[in-house]
This record gives structure tokens, sequence and C-alpha cells, in this order.
């Protein structure tokens, strides 16, 4: 879900928050009117080093900055940079600047919002904000601070942007990201350059159940069916496409498939394992603690529309929506994430090796579901032909954060179908269509099986409606 989460991987930040800005920096302290008007110029210095001329929305003008040092930081280092900014239009109340600070792989290593004399947080909001900001006036945007003393990539850039609740102003020229970040600078750590990890889609074939072959969902995997099936093999960093053994949930998912039905396993890895929601919860906020979730986009293309999102706990809970567009519709003053009156319809049971909601005891546990092709009415084709792709991902989670089988790559949050994988459903033994070939999953090294007794009851599908 995009709830101020899923670009989280375990980089150092100095301030932990992921919502598109955030309040990371100086605490709130008291404006000095007096104190602030040495940072506020009638037109802009002759002297500007780097100009950026970066536009937002017509409404202010990053002019460029200069900056300490100029060319290497290496970790731990201390950095000063100054940033002109021109006012073009009145800007409304409420927005901010933030400055985030990423490595190479786009993730941020600090988020510095609330860093530097403009900058200070006075009465939730920024001591002089972008909307006290005067048509024509250029405004001094001095910060100071100091990288991470460990550091993993051999850059670090430094971005910035104009920012309100879930908002930011578009960048309409000058040097930006898609997410609306301005490239202000890039320095070199003079880390050793790592070998880049697959950063492409990944694409698993999945077989269909051979003749014969059953599954029954107890959470136990112990059919033949889930020896022969399709696995995605260990999950990855969500931001670096590496596998992050610090992370504290690591998992696996197996694939499958009949006529009536899409078959999904999950086997998780994890010391603490935490429900935490009453047994009877609807829909609850399941990604807040633990769960697995699965995302599907039906018809191939990757595009965002009329795509689902599925999670299952260790307490065999379930939150199931659909989304019309890219995280829409969504309000989250409301608790509204997609169109929650959907049900996947789906069957799922969960076996958990340990006991829960008790740190460091337990190894892990395992989601066993089955989702009826019929839920999934807005798919052009259900179920699937074999040689058609859907685009999916899968997630093993823990506090708002995750391993995925595809990373996303800081391209967006756990929703960006250009990052799914792609699963193309065949027929054992048959090759695929000639329009639909496709190499196996890359890393698809099969997990040991986990055996374990322990069951939470299993969830059936709910009745239909009637008397």
């Amino acid at each position: 879900m995009q709830r101020k989460h899923r670009m989280a991987t375990f980089a150092i930040v100095m301030i932990a928050s992921l919502g598109l800005g955030c309040v990371g920096g100086s605490k709130s302290g008291q404006a000095n009117p007096e104190a602030l008007k040495q940072y506020v110029l009638e037109a802009a210095p002759k002297d500007i080093p780097h100009k950026l001329d970066a536009v937002f929305e017509g409404k202010a003008k990053l002019l460029g900055y200069r900056i300490s040092p100029e060319k290497e930081a290496k970790p731990g280092a201390e950095i000063r940079i100054t940033m002109y900014w021109e006012c073009l239009e009145d800007i409304p109340d409420g927005w901010n600047l933030f400055t985030h600070v990423l490595d190479a792989g786009e993730q941020r290593l600090l988020n510095v919002d609330n860093v530097g004399p403009i900058r200070q947080w006075v009465d939730n909001k920024q001591v002089l904000a972008p909307a006290a900001w005067k048509k024509g006036k250029v405004y001094v945007d001095e910060q100071v601070f100091s990288l991470p003393d460990k550091l993993d990539t051999h850059e670090v850039v430094i971005t910035t942007g104009i920012w309100k609740d879930e908002a930011r102003l578009k960048i309409t020229s000058g040097p930006h990201d898609r997410e609306n970040r301005a490239i202000v600078a890039r320095l070199s750590t003079g880390v050793r350059r790592k070998p880049k990890p697959f950063t492409g889609i990944k694409t698993l074939r999945a077989d269909k159940l051979a003749k014969g072959d059953t599954i029954t969902i107890d959470g136990k995997l112990d059919e033949e069916a889930w020896k022969k099936a399709a696995t995605t093999g260990p999950f990855v960093d969500v931001g670096s496409g590496e596998p992050n053994p610090a992370f504290p949930v690591q998992g696996s998912t197996k694939l499958t498939w009949d006529d009536t039905h899409l078959y999904v396993a999950f086997e998780v890895q994890s010391k603490t394992i935490v429900g935490g929601f009453p047994k009877d919860a609807k829909d609850p906020h399941l990604w807040e603690k633990d769960t697995v979730e699965i995302m599907i986009d039906p018809d191939g293309d990757g595009d965002n529309k009329d795509y689902y999102e599925l999670q299952i706990n260790p307490q065999n809970l379930v939150f199931d929506t659909q989304y019309d567009t890219y995280n829409q519709p969504k309000d989250d003053s409301k608790g509204v994430f997609g169109n929650m009156d959907w049900s996947a319809k789906l069957q799922s049971a969960v076996v958990v090796d340990g006991e829960m909601d008790k740190p460091n005891q337990g190894k892990g546990y395992v989601v066993e579901a089955k989702i009826p092709w019929s839920s999934f009415s807005k798919a052009k084709q259900s179920p699937p032909k074999p040689g058609d792709a859907w685009r999916l991902n899968f997630y093993a989670m823990k506090d708002n954060s995750g391993v995925a089988w595809s990373p996303i790559l800081g391209k967006g949050n756990f929703h960006r179908a250009t990052r799914f994988g792609r699963v193309v459903f065949a027929i054992p033994g048959e090759p695929l269509p000639t329009s639909s070939a496709s190499p196996a999953a890359s890393g698809s090294l099969r997990p040991p099986p986990m055996r374990i007794p322990p069951m939470v009851p299993p969830r059936k599908p709910p009745s239909p409606p009637g008397p």
C-alpha cells in the first residue's frame, strides 16, 4: 500500500520517514524576523557557481547553488550547501521545502527537510516557508549536514523540492527526476562501485497443475504439486535488488494454477512473528505489522489500471482491495485504500513455526492460498490462457517495509506495476507460444520447505449474500 511507506529499505537515515515530504532536521523553535532578513535578497547574486533554473509549476525557481566540498564527500563528511530560490508567484499556505540525500540507486539516505535557518520548524511550518515568500525576491537556503559514517554507495545525490501533505510541486524545467525532486548535486563518496544487481523485469513460468494433482489449503505444502510448482527464489531488497540478510524478514513464493484458481504459497523466515489484530478484524491494516502481500495487474501491461492487492498475516487475517489506477482511490484520513468492498473470495491457511507476539521466539510461517479466477472481474482474460502473461509482485513485510520478488528500485512505492514481475502461464511439458515465450525467473533457487505443526484455523471464502 502507499501509506508513507514502501520506499523503505534498511538504508541509514537521519530521520525515519517515508512520506513524500517529512518533518526532519531541526526541532521546533522561535522565529526571529530580524535574523531572517539576511536570507532575503532583492536580486540573485551574480556569482552563483552552479546554475540549475529548475522551475516549480511557475511559482518558484531554483536558480542554482554553491556547495562544499565540490566533488568528493567521503563517509561522515560535512556538507555545506547554499541554494538560491526565486519566488515567481505567490504560493499558498502549507507548502514547505524538502531536501533528500539519495544513494546511487535513488534510495534515501538522509532527510534534512528542516535543516537550515529558513527551514526551522515553528508553529507546524518552516519559519520562512514558500508561503511566506514575496514575488521577485530571492531566498538564500543554507544547509549543513553530515553524511552517514557508513556508506554503501559510490555516489550521493542531493535533491530538493516543495511539498505539501502527499503532493509535490511539479518541476516543469531544469534537472529533476520522476518523483518531482530537483537534482541539485552529485558527489562521489570514494566507495568502490559494486557490480549492479539484476534490474530487469523478472519473469516466471507458472505451470498448470498436472492432471490428477490436487492441493489442500492447510498451510503444510506437502502435496506433490507444490514440489513441482514454480518458485520465485529468495526475495531481495526492494530498493537495491540485492539480497538483504539484515532485514528482519525473508521469504519466497511458489505459484501454480488450474482452470478455477490461482494457488500461491509463501514461506517466510522471521525470528519475531507479530499478529496483533482482533481475530475477527475486517480489512485490518496488516502492513503495519507482519504480513505477506500479493500485487496483481492482470493484463500484463503494467499500466496500474484495474489492479488488485491482497495481504494475509500470520493470524490468517486478510486485507484485500482493488484499485482503478495507481494508488487510487485513496483517502488516508478516512481509511480508504482502493475499492475495499471488493473481495478476493480467497481461501487461505497459515502455519506458524514458533510463538506469535513474542520477540525472538519464532522461525517463520507459511501462507497457503487459492484465489478464484472469477474474483478478477476487471481482467481482460480470466482465467488466463496458456501463454498469457500477468504482472504480479510478492512481498514479505514487517512494519511498513519489506523484501520482494521484483525490486521497485526507487521507481515508486510497492504499487508500481511497471516493476512487478511477469508471470507467464503454461502447460507442463509444452512450449510457450512464440509470442509469449519467456525465460525462467531470475534467482529461482528453491528454499528448503518448512514442515511445522502449529496451525492457524483455515480461512474459507465468504458466503454469497442472500437469506
